[in-house]
């Protein structure tokens, strides 16, 4: 009889971001991805959202390692606050390896881990689990599938995937060797990529976006070009870069992260660029603008980054005019709509030409659709699947469509965060809520786990507070002094001082009336007689909500 296995999910199924999932035999848990999530707009103040790392603080002494499957922050992002938790090795290929040791070294933590270098087809033990690595197509260079031996077999994990024909890199994700392993040992557990599952027929290839790009440096052969895509997509940014050559092109990169993502990747040998192609942001005001292209972050309208700033007039290095055409050369995030929105027409305000994929092929996903998901699923041939990497919807469409393959109903399971996989001789269950799959938010050096935190920032920011405090004296039960009041955020100040007055007047009637009748003065019954007069009065006057808050000081 094998020893039993388990997969714990501690994030990335339900949500597009924070991919981390515990596999444990024995003592050992070695961890796949550790990744975050980006906060939306109704947790103010977090910066990243992580995995919930309880599971694994309990088992601290048991993590052998973590490999890292790519180097996007949903998938990386949260190694750092694991390193506090316990040290590992962190497995990889060189260049997501170079993306985590960036952001080690941003948080002084390179020396809590050792970095180990994986390559295609590599084989290597790691703990008690014997693992192999293939190359995979993604929207950043040299992911990785995992094939993980194990005492119940075999677990396949396709990490993001796609299957492009004509990738830019000419790396094929390597299907032949799924294919070998589905018939030798055969692949006990499949857990797969869900992301475009509702997306019928398949992703268009990345050189094909190379095409869109093309024909629009050819009709604004007069313009300046500024092309917006993520900084991690080195294959798209070797294409802007070999357009751009062509057209006689100097090429400047704008934004920190693209500027040192290309020095990785050009220090690697995966990015080609001839120094003579490049050119400082500082300088492109010197050159005619046919002889510029600008290669930008920003595409999501970060406030902060330089290109939603140039399309404010409060850019350092870019000025943008009629004379300048922006090429969208990624997806909005969704939760991003807004504020991209607002990007495009500011940029369109200053005479901007705005390109985006709704005109052209000027992007395309790193994750395959159905008929991708399809042909894997057909060279795998899983006994188990377990979708994973997606929202609810899109691991139910994944559920779904590894029936209509063929995959038996009961060996498809379909699990969320906090859920745990285990694994035996007689087969898969799912216990589910293994742990609470919660949200952990962090906010600078702090890690928060309470999201009413959240519910009162949002009061904050869009209501504003009022204080009242008043001084006591529990002896004679009288006020001391007048009640005051004052707010922040509720009303313009000259409108809010006249309603103030009137909220102090209020409170010093009432409260001396309420401390001669009770018998028994607490600061908790103080509080809330306090909070209930504020609170009636401001939604009596102004039919508005902002915080109250009472602050009561009793004087024996």
């Amino acid at each position: 009889m094998s020893e039993t296995v388990s997969i714990t999910f501690l994030g990335g199924l339900g949500d597009i971001g924070r991919n981390c999932a515990a596999i444990e035999s024995q003592n050992q848990i070695l961890l796949l991805d550790c990744g975050q999530l980006f906060p939306d707009e109704m947790m103010p103040g977090a910066q990243s959202v992580l995995p919930d790392f309880g599971y694994l603080e309990e088992r601290s002494e048991k993590i052998i390692g973590c490999i890292a499957t790519h180097g996007h922050e949903d998938h990386i992002g949260a190694l750092r606050f694991a390193l506090n938790i316990s040290e590992f090795p962190i497995y990889g290929s060189e260049f997501t390896l170079g993306m985590v040791r960036h952001r080690l070294a941003e948080a002084d933590m390179l020396d809590k881990t050792d970095l180990i270098k994986i390559a295609d087809g590599q084989k290597i033990n790691i703990g008690d689990f014997q693992c192999e690595f293939l190359p995979v197509t993604h929207s950043t260079p040299k992911g990785l599938i995992s094939a993980i031996h194990t005492p119940q077999g075999l677990i396949l994990h396709s990490s993001d995937f796609k299957l492009d024909r004509d990738p830019v890199d000419g790396r094929h994700t390597d299907m032949d060797r799924i294919t070998i392993l589905s018939k030798d040992p055969g692949i006990r557990l499949l857990l797969c990529d869900s992301t475009n599952a509702e997306l019928s027929g398949a992703s268009i290839s990345e050189s094909e976006v190379g095409n869109g790009l093309e024909e629009i440096f050819r009709k604004f052969q007069k313009e300046r070009i500024i092309a917006t895509c993520f900084s991690s997509h080195i294959h798209r940014i070797q294409q802007i870069i070999d357009i751009s050559k062509e057209q006689g092109r100097k090429v400047a990169t704008l934004g920190f992260s693209m500027e040192r993502n290309i020095s990785l990747a050009r220090s690697l040998g995966i990015l080609s660029v001839a120094e003579d192609d490049l050119v400082d942001i500082s300088e492109i005001e010197t050159y005619p603008k046919n002889q510029i292209c600008v290669i930008s972050t920003g595409s999501q309208g970060e406030p902060r980054s330089s290109l939603n700033l140039s399309a404010q007039n409060s850019g350092k290095w870019l000025r943008i005019d009629e004379n300048d055409v922006i090429i969208f050369s990624s997806r909005t995030i969704p939760g991003n709509e807004k504020r991209v929105g607002r990007l495009v027409n500011n940029l369109i305000s200053l005479g901007a030409e705005v390109i985006n994929d709704e005109h052209l092929n000027t992007h395309t996903s790193g994750h395959g659709q159905r008929e991708e998901l399809r042909e894997l699923h057909q060279a795998a041939k899983p006994e188990w699947f377990v979708p994973v990497h997606g929202e609810l919807r899109h691991l139910v469409a994944h559920r779904k469509l590894a029936m209509e393959i063929g995959t038996n109903s009961e060996n498809v399971l379909l699990a969320t965060d906090g859920d745990q996989v285990i694994m035996e001789d007689s087969g898969l269950t799912l216990n589910e809520r293994k742990c609470e799959g919660r949200y952990i938010f962090s906010q600078g050096s702090i890690v928060e786990t309470n999201h009413d935190l959240f519910k009162d920032r949002n009061i904050l920011g869009k209501e504003g507070f009022v204080i009242a405090k008043v001084s006591i004296s529990k002896k004679d039960k009288t006020l001391l002094g007048t009640p005051s009041v004052i707010s922040k955020g509720w009303l313009s100040a000259d409108v809010a001082e006249l309603y103030e007055q009137k909220i102090e007047d209020r409170l010093s009637s009432e409260l001396k009336s309420f401390l001669t009748n009770k018998r028994e003065l607490t600061q908790d019954v103080l509080a809330q007689k306090v909070r209930r007069v504020t609170g009636k009065m401001v939604n009596d006057y102004t039919k508005r909500r902002p915080m109250i808050i009472p602050m009561v000081e009793i004087f024996s």
